[in-house]
């Protein structure tokens, strides 16, 4: 596989400096680092950026994400190395990447369980998490960058 073109964001440089700030600025909202990574991995599984998920693994994993959590990440509402957060925070990544998926792309059902957990600036730090991601994966996905080793 090789790119179609470098990364959009690195082609027009002055774009990457400020992604790289919402992105940094999500570690100021109060969620665990780890979360935060676990979130960003999900929603890159979601979309399918290759780049991302390789990247996406090797950063959380150095958050101390635990290779259980890795592994059964796609599985996470099955698997039990979860905690009750964590679950409300990917049912939220899940819910604001897929947004076309229902009506109400993000139920207060979700909205309510992820607020159970986090305050107003931790679910800030969650949906701007989710939508750096999402940027990530669309500039990625779309110019086909290729995820491995020299990531």
């Amino acid at each position: 596989m090789q790119a179609r073109m470098k990364n959009p964001a690195m082609i027009l440089s002055e774009a990457m400096p400020a992604i790289l700030e919402v992105y940094n600025a999500t570690k100021q909202g109060g969620v665990p680092e780890s979360t935060l990574e676990l979130v960003h991995l999900r929603a890159s599984q979601i979309n399918g950026c290759g780049y991302c998920v390789y990247g996406g693994a090797m950063v959380a994993r150095k958050a101390g994400v635990s290779d259980e959590k890795l592994f059964a990440l796609a599985a996470w509402r099955e698997a039990p190395w979860f905690t009750d957060a964590e679950r409300a925070a990917l049912a939220l990544a899940e819910a604001a990447t897929r947004l076309s998926d229902r009506a109400d792309p993000v139920p207060d059902e979700i909205w309510n369980e992820a607020k159970r957990h986090y305050d107003e600036r931790g679910l800030a730090a969650l949906v701007l998490m989710v939508g750096v991601t999402n940027l990530f994966n669309r500039l990625n996905a779309t110019t086909r960058q290729v995820a491995g080793p020299t990531w």
